[in-house]
């Protein structure tokens, strides 16, 4: 079993920076791709970034390309999420979510661990 627990929401100003993290326990030798989702009231999960596990390579939606950058910590078992100049649309509730395939997907079925999330506010 693999444990997920984010931290690291809060409420930030327009154009503000937010460092969410997420702590992976449990059977990190299985993971091979982890990832963020952001859940926006009355909307679907939707996928933000994932990162490979293992070689670190990543992969940003477009919708938050230039402004968010996934990384991680592989010997303190630590993923990141590294938001810049946040906006109103950017509010939402983030997960991380890990999976055992290489190369996962934006998919959410990809994923079958998930941490309970971390509350993202934009403030105007």
């Amino acid at each position: 079993q693999v444990h997920l627990a984010e931290s690291g929401g809060r409420l930030v100003q327009t154009g503000g920076s937010l460092r969410l993290s997420c702590a992976i326990s449990g059977r990190t030798h299985s993971m091979r791709t982890m990832a963020w989702f952001q859940q926006r009231p009355g909307k679907e999960y939707e996928f933000i970034g994932s990162i490979s596990w293992i070689v670190g390579s990543t992969f940003v939606a477009n919708s938050v390309n230039g402004r968010f950058t996934i990384s991680r910590d592989y010997a303190n078992n630590m993923l990141y999420l590294q938001m810049n100049n946040l906006k109103a649309t950017d509010a939402a509730v983030y997960y991380c979510a890990g999976s055992e395939i290489d190369g996962a997907t934006t998919d959410i079925r990809s994923y079958a661990y998930w941490g309970q999330g971390t509350q993202v506010a934009v403030s105007a």
